[in-house]
């Protein structure tokens, strides 16, 4: 058999074809008014990619850089912060925030779980200038309660600032950033929107805008404000990752075509999709017999616990040498504990059968599952499509 190489990774994703063409034609000069017109544009359309009215910064760097800058400019040298963390990337925030020389409360929960809202309100203090949180904790597939935390605050009458690392959260899951009161949102080129990494951006809320005018920490590269007065003239303060903006442009417009050209509507249908897949993978291993490593499992990815005495990456190597099918491993201290598949962004129902497929091919021949039966998970999945999607249940009934 030939094999062909496909990302099951929740960053970086599948490319899309029309986005990869854009960037090879991408041949513009950054000062000049044709690349202006698609900056704008492009930075318009992220407004509307995350759901908000607040400015949006975009920069040439990884999701990372942008969390950083959401440290560095509105901070100071000893202010308090509050980190919920819940797996790697929670981990970051900490790091990231030491690093800045921040006093660090942390809200911490094992790999797998959620935090819980009794615990935000216990460890919020009224000198807390920020809080940090991800939207999805990627290193495990578990969605947090962005809603509540930002209910939480709003309750509380607290000062503090709220910054989501959406990174792997926008695309995947529904959000109401401006009504909820986050008011650093991030994402990542590299996720839902389908091209390489490189780029990240965030809106930035009035709020936070007002904050960075006494922060002390230091920031050049990574100053927000002077990207928010160069992008008011269409332009970045630095050499922009030009191709790449062009190729996001033409992702947001493929999006949009999903609903008649109505990007709002295709950002909502691009989260349909996810969730549907998500669900499918999760109703076939579970078929198999396999067990998801997250209690609170969100559409980016699922996660999976191998069987017991069973390495996780015999999963990963097998689907790659003998179908071409990428997936993750656990990360740090979860390597060879659990395999994650991804769902966000250039995904879709015939992918999705196709890694379950292959999953069943694996599980027959090195996981040793008692009762295995072929079909049973690619039958649990499209029992779960078919009920998530246009068919009804009388003719759910016709067809068994």
């Amino acid at each position: 058999m030939i094999r062909k190489t496909r990302l099951f990774t929740p960053g970086p994703t599948p490319l899309l074809p029309a986005a990869q063409f854009a960037m090879a034609a991408a041949d513009l000069h950054h000062r000049t008014p044709e690349f202006r017109a698609l900056y704008v544009r492009v930075l318009e359309q992220l407004r509307t990619f995350i759901g908000t009215k607040n400015d949006v910064i975009l920069m040439a760097c990884s999701g990372s850089g942008v969390m950083e800058a959401s440290v560095a400019n509105i901070t100071s040298p000893g202010d308090r912060v509050l980190v919920l963390s819940a797996g790697k990337f929670g981990e970051r925030w900490t790091g990231i925030a030491k690093a800045y020389n921040c006093d660090v409360d942390l809200v911490s929960v094992p790999y797998g779980q959620t935090f819980s809202l009794d615990a935000v309100k216990a460890a919020l203090k009224v000198e807390t200038r920020a809080v940090y949180m991800q939207a999805n904790e990627s290193s495990t597939g578990t969605r947090h309660d962005v809603e509540g935390v930002a209910k939480l605050l709003q309750d509380a009458k607290s000062d503090a600032v709220l910054v989501v690392d959406a990174i792997t959260g926008l695309g995947t899951t529904h959000f109401d950033a401006d009504a909820w009161g986050v008011d650093i949102m991030i994402g990542g080129s590299q996720k839902a929107v389908m091209i390489p990494p490189g780029l990240a951006y965030c809106s930035v809320s009035e709020k936070a805008w007002e904050l960075m005018g006494n922060a002390l920490n230091p920031r050049y590269y990574f100053d927000l404000r002077k990207e928010r007065k160069n992008a008011a003239k269409g332009e970045s303060s630095y050499t922009p990752a030009i191709s790449l903006i062009a190729g996001l442009s033409t992702a947001l417009d493929y999006i949009a075509s999903q609903a008649d050209g109505d990007l709002a509507a295709g950002r909502a249908k691009l989260v349909n999709n996810a969730e549907t897949i998500a669900a499918m993978t999760r109703a076939a291993v579970e078929a198999l017999g396999l067990k998801l490593f997250s209690a609170s499992p969100g559409a980016a990815l699922t996660a999976v616990l191998p069987p017991a005495g069973v390495d996780s990456g015999v999963v990963v190597k097998e689907l790659k040498s003998r179908f071409g099918a990428i997936i993750t491993n656990g990360q740090g201290e979860m390597k060879g504990q659990l395999f994650r598949i991804a769902h966000i962004g250039y995904f879709d129902y015939l992918d999705t059968i196709a890694i379950i497929g292959a999953l069943e091919q694996v599980a027959a021949k090195s996981l040793k599952l008692p009762g295995f039966e072929f079909g049973k998970a690619l039958a649990a999945a499209q029992q779960t499509f078919a009920e998530r999607t246009s068919v009804t249940q009388p003719e759910l009934a016709a067809a068994r």
